[in-house]
């Protein structure tokens, strides 16, 4: 069977290794032109994320991410309110990415790619790409993240819902840290909430990949409330004056937003914690935004990831939930002779594991940033795919 899949992320990726296992032939097709980046953003490394690599391509873990061993809370004198053992794991999203894509290999994997538009007979699907190549295959897989032009055409009347907060982002390398700040930021998942926000911190591997002390970074996640209109645009406007929906990546925020972020660190966060903000050098902004859809399969047409339902961050669970689509649909497809019979049973599992992920992200940020009612000890502010913890 051939199979295309549009968008080369992680989702897209884990897919494309799955299938190709199954013995299919898999073209990814990747509107980037060169590989892609994500100048090093922390995520939590879940089991699912991490599956395919450690149990298919036999990567050592230790290798690519940070274990931390406890969950800690400050106070605004950057004293220890809470404590917790918990152990998790993390990474940054370049690392697994080169690690994925050094697995699947190039061969197969087509940078420049941008799909333009696409159609389906019951028998194949024919995609259409900017630079006028027509690809004709058995399924077409769309991982093509938050703004999916295929989650578009299928459902046009989808829409993006904005949570009414974005998570300012930024690392710091452990050398221009600190001792004190490395030994106390280097071994945990860190919190400061306050009302209407919260930080994270915790570190990640460095953009070379390494994760030895004192050549990893410190990453910290600042979620912050941005009024509709106005407030918004302008926070959202980059520095070459380009007004921006989804991010504005390292580099591009622009000077007055920053120095007004920063400003902000100094009057809201603990000093452990705004001492590591102001020594950021290229913070970024990511929106916070939900979408909700009710179908993920369209007969040889499937969504995946966040090309699907895209849920809040609170849960670590974004890279997780599109490796776990991918494993779902290569057991449905193993499973049915029938490429539509495959997508229906995939759809089913998928779209309940979504929602229920999307529910659970809206209850928790809604605790930080609205209602003022997130306890440490609520089990639900626990990473996790399925439910807090797993």
């Amino acid at each position: 069977m051939k199979v295309s899949i549009v968008g080369g992320s992680l989702g897209g990726l884990t897919a494309a290794c799955l299938l190709r296992d199954l013995g299919y032939d898999v073209s990814v097709y990747e509107r980037s032109a060169v590989r892609l980046e994500q100048r090093g953003a922390g995520i939590g490394f879940l089991p699912a994320t991490y599956r395919y690599l450690q149990s298919r391509a036999g990567v050592d873990l230790t290798k690519i991410s940070v274990a931390t061993s406890k969950i800690v809370y400050l106070d605004a004198d950057s004293n220890v309110r809470y404590e917790a053992a918990h152990n998790y794991l993390f990474s940054s999203w370049n690392t697994v990415y080169a690690s994925t894509l050094d697995h699947f290999g190039m061969q197969e994997y087509h940078l420049g790619s941008e799909m333009m538009d696409f159609s389906q007979t019951s028998e194949s699907v024919t995609v259409n790409f900017k630079d006028g190549r027509n690809v004709t295959s058995d399924l077409l897989v769309a991982a093509d993240g938050i703004g999916s032009s295929a989650r578009s055409k299928l459902i046009p009347s989808c829409k993006s819902e904005y949570s009414g907060y974005v998570a300012w982002r930024g690392m710091v390398p452990e050398s221009q840290l600190s001792a004190e700040m490395v030994e106390r930021l280097g071994s945990a998942i860190t919190y400061f909430v306050y009302p209407h926000s919260h930080i994270l911190v915790y570190p990640i591997p460095d953009h070379d990949g390494r994760v030895t002390p004192g050549n990893r970074l410190i990453n910290f996640v600042w979620y912050c409330n941005y009024a509709v209109g106005e407030e918004f645009n302008s926070l959202m406007t980059d520095k070459n004056g380009t007004l921006r929906d989804v991010s504005i990546p390292p580099g591009y925020v622009s000077e007055s937003n920053i120095a007004s972020m920063k400003a902000m660190a100094v009057a809201n966060l603990p000093k452990l914690l705004s001492d590591l903000v102001l020594k950021t050098v290229e913070p970024f902004i990511q929106v916070v935004y939900d979408i909700d859809i009710d179908q993920m399969a369209f007969g040889r047409v499937c969504l995946i990831g966040d090309g699907a339902i895209v849920a809040r961050p609170h849960a670590a669970a974004g890279t997780a939930k599109a490796a776990a689509d991918g494993w779902a649909l290569a057991e449905a497809l193993e499973k049915y002779d029938s490429v539509p019979e495959a997508l229906e049973v995939f759809q089913r599992s998928q779209l309940a594991l979504a929602k229920n992920l999307l529910d659970r992200t809206r209850r928790v940020g809604a605790k930080s940033q609205f209602l003022n009612t997130w306890d440490p000890r609520d089990p639900e502010v626990i990473f996790g795919l399925h439910k807090p913890g797993e």
